[in-house]
């Protein structure tokens, strides 16, 4: 149990990437954005009501655990903002990602003022400057800074909004849930920016010599002489920050005049295209600089691999993979030298190699579904496989083999559907079956366990239809595995084909032969068993070798495929 908790911390510490970072620091902002904006839509009811929401969301947000969390993540954040400037050597991606990249910049330049007078003053000063302090400076005294505040709402919820959506886009609930994801998106920032304004509107209604006697006295808002002090504050950190963007952009300039005096280098396609970029650059960004199409579908942030290459020749003078790339090969089980992200290569040499996935362009030349070009998910993939279709057709002409092998995988089709999955393949008289595009794990799972099931029905009505022309009855084995892979169009241009690419589809390839040595109907990983919710003496457990794998592995044979249903069901009863 040790062994396995220290390969689960290796293989999470491997899975971190500063991108991951800056997006799990982003979350938090956007989390602290929402209660604001909702703590601001208060402001159409009543100021108790924005006093009221106030408290709360002080109350959460000032808790030390938590302020220590948000302050840190406001700092990594911008610090990694400022990171990715520098690191960025090709702008000429999708436009959404420079603007996402330019409004994070322009956030804390347009938000120093009022964190310095608000936070900073409470800490140093003890000013207690809450919504009637704050509408009276922005309403009343000095009415420009509305347009700045509804500026900084604006360009803050549109940057984390297009952070949610490069983030999310490629999730398999996404495409349910964005119509309401849009819904919140529009209407949160809509209810605060009124909340805004009626609350600015009642100060106005509300401003009298003894109003302001109430809510604006030093106590409250400071001395003059305190005003200036946290002035000065903020000009420092607003010179500060501009000094580390001049900084970031001075570094890129002299990063490209380093790289042009190392020597530039060629990079072959292996289609007979060649280009020649400074050292340095990725693979990705070379392709992107040269107009050369290729595979990305999350930008270059190696969160998926679809930019995979092969290299052609030696790769011993090739950088080592980052711990990231080398996560990401290894999920989708690939071991090979030769293949690398291009998003993280950076060859110091010549590099001859060409690209695994072909990129995907509409007519108008943008990229189509992201889905259709390469998705990592979880399936869980069927593999059957029809028993002696060669001695079956010994003796029969080709058309009427090829109508009892229709019938067969027809059969077969049927039971797929019926259970929620989708027929994918077909090689010769087998076929590839996916369950979970549009479900959970463990649906998956009893999906593929009841589609064996109907697939031994189907095929005993095939029997009894053909038994006048069967010299003996049609059998068949099934091999079910689940785990990570890539979905996509595979193929070339006019013979492109959606399908699923992994470990795991071989995996279930391989269960399936084992059925002829352990004389059964179906072989399932115990990995489906156990996300099925079957008990673990509910089947016969077999550890066997898996060719083209090192470590054994454990399965379940299942020697009548009819007896799954009730399996599944029972467990489904007793969940209940």
């Amino acid at each position: 149990m040790a062994t396995l908790s220290r390969e689960q911390i290796t293989t999470f510490v491997r899975s971190i990437s500063l991108r991951q970072v800056r997006l799990a620091t982003g979350v938090i902002l956007f989390a602290y954005l929402v209660s604001h904006f909702l703590n601001h839509a208060l402001g159409n009811i009543s100021l108790e009501a924005l006093a009221t929401g106030v408290h709360l969301h002080m109350t959460f947000w000032q808790f030390l655990p938590i302020t220590i969390l948000f302050y840190t993540a406001c700092l990594v954040h911008t610090a990694l903002g400022i990171w990715a400037l520098y690191e960025r050597r090709q702008f000429r991606w999708r436009a959404i990602e420079p603007l996402q990249l330019a409004l994070g910049l322009s956030v804390p330049m347009l938000i120093i003022a009022h964190i310095v007078g608000v936070r900073l003053g409470q800490t140093l000063f003890g000013h207690e400057k809450l919504y009637p302090q704050v509408l009276f400076l922005y309403w009343i005294w000095a009415p420009w800074r509305i347009w700045m505040m509804l500026a900084v709402m604006i360009i803050a919820w549109v940057h984390g909004c297009i952070g949610l959506y490069l983030w999310l886009r490629m999730r398999a609930f996404y495409k349910r849930t964005a119509p309401f994801l849009l819904a919140a998106a529009v209407l949160i920032p809509t209810l605060s920016m009124l909340g805004f304004y009626q609350s600015g509107r009642m100060v106005i209604n509300n401003d009298s010599a003894e109003w302001r006697a109430q809510t604006q006295s030093e106590r409250q808002i400071g001395t003059r002489a305190e005003a200036q002090a946290l002035e000065r504050i903020t000009d420092y950190f607003l010179f500060g920050y501009f000094g580390l963007i001049g900084i970031a952009l001075v570094a890129r300039g002299v990063r490209a005049i380093n790289e042009r005096r190392r020597g530039m280098i060629s990079l072959s396609y292996g289609n007979g295209r060649t280009v020649r970029v400074p050292k340095g650059l990725s693979v990705l960004e070379a392709s992107l600089r040269n107009n050369v199409p290729h595979a990305s579908v999350c930008g270059g942030r190696a969160r998926c691999s679809t930019c995979r290459i092969r290299i052609i020749g030696d790769c011993s003078v090739l950088p080592e993979p980052s711990q990231r790339e080398a996560f990401v090969l290894s999920r989708v089980g690939t071991s090979d030298p030769s293949i690398r992200l291009a998003c993280q290569l950076r060859p110091p040499t010549d590099l001859s190699f060409f690209q695994l996935f072909l990129p995907h362009t509409s007519a108008d030349g943008h990229e189509s579904n992201p889905t259709r070009i390469g998705q990592e998910r979880y399936l869980v993939s069927l593999f059957v496989d029809m028993r002696g279709s060669t001695k079956l057709a010994e003796k029969r002409l080709p058309f009427d083999t090829v109508f009892i092998v229709n019938r067969f995988l027809g059969a077969v089709s049927q039971a797929v559907l019926e259970s929620g999955g989708m027929p994918n393949q077909f090689v010769g008289d087998g076929m590839l079956a996916l369950f979970g595009l549009s479900t959970t794990r463990q649906n998956a799972c009893r999906q593929a366990l009841r589609a064996a099931a109907m697939i031994a029905a189907n095929v005993d009505e095939l029997n009894k239809f053909l038994e006048h022309d069967l010299r003996e009855p049609i059998r068949f084995g099934i091999g079910i595995n689940g785990g990570e892979v890539i979905v996509g169009d595979i193929g070339y241009r006019d013979h492109m084909v959606f399908t699923a690419l992994g470990d795991a589809v071989n995996v279930a390839a391989r269960l399936q032969d084992m059925t002829k040595s352990l004389a059964c109907e179906v072989v399932i990983s115990d990995e489906v068993r156990a996300t099925a919710g079957l008990d673990a003496d509910a089947l016969p457990q077999h550890e066997v070798e898996i060719r083209g794998r090192n470590e054994p592995m454990i399965v379940r044979s299942v020697t009548d495929a009819r007896m799954l249903p009730a399996l599944v069901n029972e467990e489904q009863s007793a969940a209940a």
